[in-house]
Order: structure tokens, then C-alpha cells, then sequence
């Protein structure tokens, strides 16, 4: 017999035949059977019964019989699946049953009998002859079990396991478990059956493997652990090229996707999506399933959207829907799940650009889907919220009455649709809660809002504690209480409103993107009613940042991260005028410090010296050095334009930046290592000043202000009353017309609009901290300063502050930088880290990096480049190792071998600063450009002075709470503790007046044995602009300013 019990043919032989072979095996072949040519191999001998051997002659006996028996069983068997006689089945049964009665336990035909009676009942249980199928999966699982891995009968064991599944399954209501229990048992055969035999034909055939994938992905989505491991298993069972494969993986995706909804995992989602993406893949146009994965797979954008803000996802999706719509023409059954999704992503996108047409096509398109769902129809409930959703949108732009009562009605009838225990009844809860909300607002019919909130608290109540959308049931409530509270002014209503905001901001499983905005518009309100939770919301919104961000995999994405909300922008100085205004300077200072020092900060942690880590715990030190290393390779510059790839790349990074956190609080676990790579403390940033205080000036839309940090001591509050934002923004904005102005003037023409406006600066700005500087911390003259404008400040060329006035004995009254020495720092971070780098000093090595003669179309001729570089040479001191890299060298990979290999720099050429995507800022070679990008990639720990005698290099980024991203940090940041850089465009003809003023002065001690220091270039550059007064104008003199130490 084979497989099943075909009859494949009879075996006549005689007894002198049989023992012609004498003791040597032998083979018998049978005709083909499905392909397979059965055989049987075969063995005769002669048994003499000897004395005394009673024993073995009853062991003989007995095996005779049970070979009797079951030959006879068999027989009995056959005959059965021919004719159908259920008495031959009964006999069989009987026959196969007094085999396995004499083979006990530890028997060695054991799992034989087993396996011959268990097939014999579970063909009278497939012909409905006999029902014991739990005493015929028990006798199956005995003999699996006794197969063992490795047993040669093991594979065909694991078979008849499976087909008596697959027959409970079919006959018994399609329980779920037994053909999830069958697909993992699959899961173990493919692997051992190899390809032709005849077991591997009938397992991987229609009704073995195949049925189980095709039962399985019938299955209902379960989104539990269980559930999604079956659908792994499914997967499995479906290799590449397998007819399966695209629907197991839309399985998968749906279920991984439906947890995200209940769970918030973004892993589950971005998971979803890679299976959503294959699956799409494998199947081409012209594919009966690819309109239903489209569509799947832009849900699950959509989903990644609002949950990451990841806003490439949006266009994508958009894309993908509109494609399912064009294979689901009028009449598809599922033409209107397209309409219906197509117009809620287009409704994402008005809410995001507010372009009229978005909103208005996806009314078009949720109309008629809703059009196509008639009363009855199971998913009209989805279209009638869907369509307020989009008209509710509507009405909050264009304000149009009519909009809002439509909305009411139709989320009112989705609700009937939705009764108690409806999985979506709390979306419609508090979107019509919203929406009566907003009638409130309008009306102001104390009903509509008192429904409101029962409406939201009704959603709550139907939420699980941990789910995601509960975070939106917060904000939808709180902005119930917080109408009610504009119309009838209750403190209460503002201390839930602010409750409510707290519970938004902080649910764990909504995504960062939501609970950043619930947080700004908490701090928002909190400042418009002056309420005490406004510092405790700048903090939380300023710690959501840092979360959000850390996970992008690339500069760029962290910067499209940082600018994709409104209001952002201000978010530092916002918080720290919040905190001066309650009396913590200290920690003005530290969110400050949080919000502005972003970017670098981010970048700078994978560069962390660690020889006191390495004293404590060397293992955990190569730990966090490796991570570092991997996370530092993983990050790119640029995202990739294959949106698959970059998802892969944004998983991979993400799980490593996960890693590398775990490794990082263990460090903290350490003795002496609680605050490794915290934001930084007061105290921490205050060694900023140890060589002369640090004036942070910030620019609010509530007050400006300046923080005076001593080198001692805690920080001076210095009120800038005569001051707003609209005025330094008016003030900006006359500097930069005055600049243009002023480079189309003669050299010795005055420069009136100039003189005007720095006057300005003295006196509403630099005065008031020039009095606390010299009568509260008494200030010697000439001392160091450090200038850390922010917003607004950043734009104004705060060191050029001149009085211009004349004192009674007709001397003149000193000017800022008569008074002190002035520089300036993006971060006092950038400044610590600096001074800590200090430590690894290295031979002076002076390289000249000039080019004036740029690849044409590239940038205009700077004519005094090179008479710049060879006097730049001149004045270097021979005991440095002097080089030049300038004409056709000064290219790209040569001048960034060249910062690469020296530690002081002077680059003179064309400098562009990208104010759209300051990353791209850049220094002009011969052939392509250094962006800032490139110099932030450079680790150069030894690298000290970089004079950048080049356009723009010290104007940062106005989009972004970091508005400090431009050249001169870049190249603090890569190591250069010591940097001239520029406010505007450098006149190259006169500029090199400044640069031979400035090596003069900063080499003139050199002569005396002296070293080469660059902590002396803010000095050398405050004497440069001093001397060359009569030869230099006004706003070339002013254009250079000196970052760092």
C-alpha cells in the first residue's frame, strides 16, 4: 500500500524464490504511482527453533500474528475504500485495534499500529462512517511522537497529522485552530520532503499546503500575538514565486496594522508597510488583487502620517489611492472604499496646505461614496463620519455656517449607525462632540457644548487605558472645556482644559507628531490665560522634540521634522522669555540651551569622549562606542528617493538608536554617570563662561530679553523694555537694506543709514547689558565676551553696537567693542565642547585654501583670491607647516583632504548661504561645492582655527528652533574650536586689509618664542577692525565676527 491505501499492485512469489536470495536483501518494483515508482526492498530467511528457546518462539508467534492481523486489516482496509462496505471498515478497525493491543509501550511496531489504526478511522470519519476524530488525532499525535526528528517515518507522520486537521477543520465548522495548528505543523514538512519524491507531491499539493494557506488567509484578522504568528506561518508556507504570496503578505500587513490602531506600535506599522509595499510589488498591472493592496497599503501611509509625521507618506498615499480608484471604474464592488479613502487623505492634506481644491474634492469623492452606500449598507456608518470630517474641515477655513449644520446631521446619523459596542462608535463620539463644540463657539447654546462633553467622556469610557486614539478624546474634550470657559469664564473649565491637555501630551501610544501639537497649543493657551502649567508645557513640548527627532535617520528629515509645526519656530524663546517672566533664569538658560542646540546636540552625542566610562566599565564603554559607530554610519545625509529603501533605512536606524539608548541608561546606572548625555544642567553650561560671561539675548513675541551667565555665580536678568520682536524684525530688515545700500557706496562716503540703526542697537540692546556688566559683575575693561543672540537677534550685528556720540571733553563715548572683546557662540554647548577639545593640542599645521576662479556658471571671479592666499602665507610663521591648495587643486575632495589634515585653515572663496535648506549652505570649489553637510560628516578633534574669508558663513537658519545651522558652527562642530566667519558679502578687494591686520596681530608675539594659539583670534580680530578704519568701510569692517574660544 501507498500514501492513501491505493492498491498498487500484488506480490506472488514462491517460498524457494524468496529463499533463492539467501541472506542478501533484495528489490521489488511496482508500476508508476502519481509519478513515483514505488518498490520493496526485501529480506528471507529460514528461523531453527533450538532448545530452550520457548521464549523466542513465543516473541516469534506473537509477531506473526500481529503481521497477520495486520495484513488482514489491511486487506479488510482496501477492500472498504473500494466498495464503501462500512462493515469491512469495522472489521479493519477491529483487526488494526488488536495490533496496537499487542504492541505496548516501548513495542518497536508501535507507531505503526498506531498509524494503521488512526488512518483507518479518520477515513470512516471523512466518509461519515465513524466520528471519534479526538481519539483518531490523539492516535496520530502518539505516533508523532515516537517519530521523532530524524526517524525516517517522522515527515510522513507530520502528514497525517495534518490531513486529520484539515479534515476537522472542513467538517467541524472551520474551527480556527485546527488549520492554524495544521499550518504550523506544514511549516515543519516542506523542509524535510524533498523535491519529486512522492510525499512532497501530495503535501505541498491542492489539499495539503495548499488548503491550509488558502483556509488560512480566510481566516478572520486577530491581531494577537497568536493570531499574527500564524500569519507569519502562512508566509513561510509561501515562498517567492509561490500564487500565495502577495495575499499572505496582505494578511499580515492587515493584521500588523490592525494591532497599530489598538496598540500604537510603530513597529507593527512600519512592518505593515514593508509587507504592504511586497505585496504590492508582486503584483503588475493587469493583477486581479492589485487594487485591493493599493489600497491597503496607502491606508497604512496614512496611518504612518498622522502617527510619525512623516510627510512624504502623504504624497505617496495620495498616489496609490488614486490608482486603486482608476482599476475600481463605476460599478467595482469596491469602487466605493476608494472614493471613501482617497477623500479622507485629500482632507489630510487641506488640513495640512489649505488648498480650497483638496477640500472640495474629497467632499466630491465622499459624497458619492456615500451615494453608493445606500440605507442597509453595512459601511454607511464610515461614509457619514468621513463626509462631516471633511465638511467640518471646510467650515474651520472658509467659515461657511451651512458646512457645520451638515456636519452635525451627518455625524448624528452615523451615530444611530453605531450603537454601544460598535468598534468605531468612539470616532463618531467625539467628532460630533468637535463639531457641537464648534456650533457652541458660533451660537454659544450652553447645550451644544454640555453635549459635547458628555459625548467625549462617552468615547473615553469605550477606550481601553493604553489605546492610541484615546489621546484624542483628551483634546476634543478639552477643547469642549476650554469654549465653555471663553463664554462663561469658570476657572474650573480651564483647570480640566489643562488636565485634559496634560493627559493628551503624555499618552505613550499616540505618536509624537499629535501630542507635539496638543502640547504647543497647550502652552499656547496657557500664556493667553495666563496660566501657572505654561513652563510645565514648554518643557513637554521641548522633551516631545527631542523624541520625535532622535528617530529620523538623516540631518535633512530631522530638520523637516523640526519645521513641520507651526510655531515651532519660536518654541525656545518662547519658553525661556516664559521662565524669566516666572523668575527661573537658570532654567531659561536650559531650555534655551534644549530647543536651540538641537541638531548639533543630536549629532555631537555619537562623538562623546569617554576615558573616564572607560576607566569604570571598559565593556560598556566599546559597548556604547560600537552603537555610536553603527548609528553614526547609519545616518545619511540625504533621504533616498525609493521609498522602500528609505523605510528599511529609517527601521534599521530606529533599532539601533533604541539599542543604543538601553546602553546609555545603563551607563547612568553607573556610580558618577547619573546625567551621561542629559541635556545639560545650569551648572554644566556655566563652565561656558569660565573665561568671561556669556550674554544670551532672547527674542520672544511676550518680551526680549537678556541672560547675563558669569563665570560665577547664578544669572543676570537684564530686561529689554525698549525693545519688541516686530522692532528687531524691523530692524533686520533696515540692516539688510542698509548693507545693499552701503555696497554700491564710494569707501569714504559716511555711512548715515548704518550709523542710524547701530546706534539703535546700543541703545535698546547693548547698553542695558554693557550696565550690568560693568556695575553688577564689574567687568574689567577689555575682557572677553561671548554673544548668543537668538531669533530675531541672530540677523544683527550686535558687536558693531556703537554709541557714536561725543562726551563733554569732545572724546568719543567707547563703542561695544572699545569696552570688551566680543564673540559670539551658537550654543554655550558648542563653546564647552570647545574648551574640553582644548586638551588635544597637536604641531601647528597651516593650510591657505583659495579659489577665485570657480567652474563657470558656478559663481563670478573673485580677482584677489589669490593675492590673498600668498599674503596669508607670508604672514604665517615658518615654525608652522605651511601649505597652499589653490586654482585647479582647491576642488572639492581636495580642499576637504585638506581641513581633514590641518589644524588651522584660512578658506578664501565664494560662500552661499541656503536659507530654504541650510544644510546645502556651502563653500564654492573648482569643481563641485562643500556643503555643510560635508563638513559636518568630518570628525577633526585636532583641528583648532578656521579664518572663512568667504560670504554668509556665519547666517544661520530661520525655520527651525536651531536657527544657528550655518558654516562657521559646522566647522565648530567638526573640531575647529577657533572660527572668523561673516553676516553678509565680503568685498574681496578690500577684505584682504582685515586679513593682513588679523595675522599681524594674532602672529606678532611669535618673534618672542611665543606659540600659536587660537584663543588670541577674537582679540586679533577686535585689533584688525580697529586698525584698518581709514581703509575699510564701515560694513566690511563690521562683516567679520569671531565664533568660539
Amino acid at each position: 500500500m501507498l500514501g492513501n491505501g491505493e492498491v498498487i499492485g500484488k506480490l506472488e512469489i514462491s517460498w524457494d524464490a524468496l529463499l533463492d536470495n539467501g541472506n542478501e536483501p533484495f528489490v521489488i518494483s511496482f508500476p508508476p504511482v502519481y509519478s513515483v515508482h514505488p518498490s520493496l526492498t526485501l529480506k528471507a530467511g529460514v528461523l531453527h527453533l533450538c532448545d530452550n528457546q520457548d521464549d523466542a518462539l513465543l516473541d516469534s508467534i506473537v509477531e506473526c500474528e500481529i503481521a497477520r492481523e495486520t495484513d488482514a486489516g489491511h486487506e479488510l482496509f482496501t477492500t472498504y475504500v473500494t466498495t464503501k462496505t462500512v462493515s469491512h471498515l469495522n472489521e479493519a478497525v477491529q483487526r488494526f485495534q488488536f495490533v496496537l493491543d499487542q504492541c505496548p509501550v516501548g513495542h518497536p511496531d508501535r507507531a505503526g499500529a498506531l498509524t494503521n489504526l488512526a488512518w483507518a478511522r479518520l477515513e470512516g470519519y471523512v466518509q461519515n462512517d465513524l466520528q471519534d476524530i479526538d481519539y483518531i488525532t490523539s492516535l496520530f499525535c502518539e505516533a508523532l511522537a515516537l517519530r521523532s526528528q530524524g526517524h525516517p517515518d517522522h515527515p510522513s507522520s507530520i502528514y497525517h497529522l495534518i490531513k486529520t486537521l484539515i479534515w476537522r477543520f472542513s467538517k467541524e465548522n472551520f474551527i480556527a485552530v485546527y488549520i492554524q495548528e495544521s499550518a504550523q505543523l506544514c511549516c515543519k514538512l516542506l523542509p524535510l520532503c524533498s523535491e519529486g519524491t512522492y510525499l512532497r507531491s501530495i503535501a505541498a499539493g491542492e489539499d495539503g499546503v495548499d488548503y491550509v494557506i488558502r483556509a488560512c488567509n480566510k481566516l478572520p484578522i486577530d491581531t494577537s500575538d497568536e493570531g499574527i504568528h500564524i500569519r507569519r506561518v502562512v508566509l513561510e508556507l509561501c515562498p517567492l514565486g509561490n500564487e500565495h504570496r502577495p495575499n499572505a503578505l496582505d494578511q499580515l500587513a492587515w493584521a500588523l496594522g490592525s494591532r497599530f490602531e489598538q496598540c500604537g506600535s510603530i513597529d507593527d506599522l512600519d512592518e505593515c508597510i514593508q509587507r504592504g509595499r511586497e505585496a504590492v510589488s508582486l503584483c503588475s498591472e493587469g493583477h486581479s488583487e492589485r487594487d485591493v493592496y493599493l489600497n491597503n497599503l496607502a491606508c497604512s501611509l496614512d496611518d504612518r502620517l498622522i502617527h510619525q509625521g512623516k510627510y512624504h507618506d502623504l504624497d505617496e498615499a495620495i498616489s496609490l489611492h488614486e490608482e486603486a480608484l482608476r482599476l475600481r471604474p463605476v460599478g467595482h464592488k469596491y469602487r466605493d472604499f476608494s472614493l471613501d479613502n482617497l477623500g479622507a487623505t485629500l482632507c489630510t492634506r487641506f488640513d495640512q496646505h489649505g488648498d480650497v481644491n483638496d477640500i472640495n474634492r474629497a467632499i466630491s469623492l465622499q459624497r458619492e461614496a456615500l451615494t453608493s452606500r445606500p440605507p442597509g449598507n453595512p459601511d454607511r456608518d464610515s461614509s457619514l463620519n468621513n463626509l462631516a470630517n471633511a465638511i467640518k474641515s471646510r467650515y474651520h477655513k472658509l467659515d461657511v455656517s451651512e458646512d457645520l449644520n451638515e456636519a452635525i446631521d451627518l455625524l448624528q446619523d452615523s451615530l444611530q449607525l453605531r450603537p454601544h459596542g460598535h468598534p468605531y462608535r468612539y470616532i463618531t463620539l467625539f467628532s460630533l462632540s468637535s463639531a457641537l463644540c464648534s456650533r457652541f463657539t458660533q451660537a454659544q447654546k450652553d447645550e451644544d457644548v454640555e453635549e459635547a462633553i458628555r459625548l467625549c467622556q462617552k468615547s473615553l469610557e469605550a477606550l481601553p487605558s493604553l489605546h492610541p486614539n484615546r489621546s484624542i478624546s483628551y483634546v476634543k474634550l478639552l477643547e469642549a472645556y476650554l469654549s465653555r470657559y471663553r463664554v462663561q469664564g469658570k476657572s474650573t473649565d480651564l483647570s480640566l482644559a489643562v488636565e485634559n491637555f496634560r493627559l493628551a501630551a503624555r499618552h505613550p501610544t499616540q505618536g509624537f507628531p499629535r501630542r507635539i501639537r496638543v502640547t504647543l497649543d497647550w502652552a499656547h493657551q496657557a500664556e493667553l490665560y495666563q496660566h501657572e502649567s505654561a513652563l510645565e508645557a514648554y518643557q513637554t513640548c521641548l522633551d516631545l522634540f527631542e523624541s520625535h527627532v532622535v528617530m529620523r535617520s538623516t540631518v535633512i528629515s530631522r530638520r523637516e521634522a523640526a519645521t513641520a509645526f507651526d510655531g515651532a519656530q519660536s518654541l525656545p524663546v518662547d519658553a525661556a522669555s516664559c521662565a524669566i517672566r516666572h523668575d527661573h533664569s537658570r532654567q531659561a538658560v536650559e531650555l534655551l540651551e534644549l530647543g536651540r542646540g538641537q541638531q548639533w546636540s543630536l549629532a555631537s552625542r555619537l562623538r562623546t569622549p569617554l576615558q573616564d566610562l572607560e576607566a569604570q566599565n571598559m565593556n560598556l564603554a566599546h559597548r556604547f562606542l560600537e552603537l555610536s559607530k553603527c548609528l553614526s554610519e547609519a545616518q545619511g545625509s540625504a533621504v533616498s528617493i525609493d521609498r522602500a529603501t528609505a523605510d528599511r533605512a529609517e527601521i534599521r536606524y530606529r533599532k539601533l538608536t533604541e539599542q543604543w539608548g538601553a546602553v546609555v541608561a545603563e551607563i547612568r546606572s553607573l556610580k558618577g554617570f547619573s546625567r551621561f548625555l542629559l541635556p545639560p544642567s545650569h551648572t554644566e553650561l556655566q563652565a561656558a563662561a569660565r573665561h568671561g560671561p556669556v550674554v544670551i539675548l532672547i527674542a520672544s513675541q511676550y518680551s526680549c530679553a537678556a541672560i547675563i551667565v558669569p563665570t560665577s555665580g547664578s544669572p543676570h536678568h537684564v530686561p529689554l523694555p525698549s525693545i519688541t520682536l516686530t522692532d528687531l524684525n524691523n530692524l533686520k530688515d533696515r540692516f539688510a537694506r542698509a548693507i545693499r545700500h552701503a555696497s554700491i557706496m564710494g569707501p569714504k562716503v559716511p555711512r548715515n543709514d548704518l550709523i542710524v540703526l547701530l546706534r539703535t542697537v546700543w541703545d535698546n540692546i547693548m547698553l542695558p547689558i554693557v550696565n550690568v556688566l560693568q556695575n553688577d559683575l564689574k567687568l574689567k575693561h577689555q575682557s572677553r565676551i561671548w554673544l548668543c543672540p537668538t531669533a530675531a537677534f541672530t540677523s544683527i550685528p550686535l558687536h558693531a553696537a556703537h554709541p557714536f556720540q561725543t562726551k563733554a571733553d569732545r572724546s568719543k563715548e567707547p563703542c561695544l567693542e572699545d569696552l570688551y572683546i566680543c564673540s559670539y557662540t551658537p550654543t554655550l554647548s558648542a563653546l564647552v565642547r570647545s574648551r574640553q577639545m582644548m586638551k588635544q593640542r597637536v604641531p601647528p599645521s597651516f593650510v591657505a585654501i583659495g579659489q577665485g576662479q570657480p567652474r563657470a556658471g558656478k559663481s563670478k571671479e573673485l580677482l584677489a583670491v589669490d593675492s590673498e592666499i600668498e599674503l596669508v602665507r607670508k604672514l604665517v610663521p615658518a615654525t608652522a607647516n605651511r601649505t597652499t591648495v589653490s586654482g585647479d587643486a582647491a576642488t572639492r575632495a581636495g580642499a576637504l583632504q585638506a581641513l581633514q589634515e590641518n589644524n588651522w585653515v584660512h578658506l578664501a572663496c565664494h560662500g552661499k548661504q541656503d536659507r530654504e535648506q541650510p544644510y546645502n549652505s556651502h563653500f564654492v570649489m573648482k569643481d563641485e561645492p562643500i556643503t555643510l553637510l560635508d563638513i559636518m560628516e568630518k570628525d577633526i578633534p585636532h583641528a583648532e582655527f578656521a579664518f572663512l574669508s568667504a560670504c554668509h558663513t556665519a547666517v544661520g537658519d530661520e525655520e527651525t528652533p536651531d536657527e544657528v545651522i550655518h558654516l562657521a558652527a559646522g566647522l565648530q562642530f567638526s573640531g575647529f574650536k577657533s572660527v572668523i566667519g561673516t553676516l553678509w558679502e565680503v568685498d574681496d578687494a578690500v577684505a584682504k586689509h582685515v586679513v593682513k591686520a588679523f595675522y599681524e596681530n594674532m602672529f606678532k608675539d611669535l618673534e618672542d618664542g611665543g606659540v600659536m594659539d587660537c584663543t588670541k583670534a577674537a582679540w586679533a580680530l577686535n585689533r584688525a577692525t580697529h586698525a584698518v578704519k581709514t581703509k575699510v568701510p564701515l560694513e566690511q569692517r563690521m562683516v567679520f565676527i569671531h565664533v568660539g574660544v
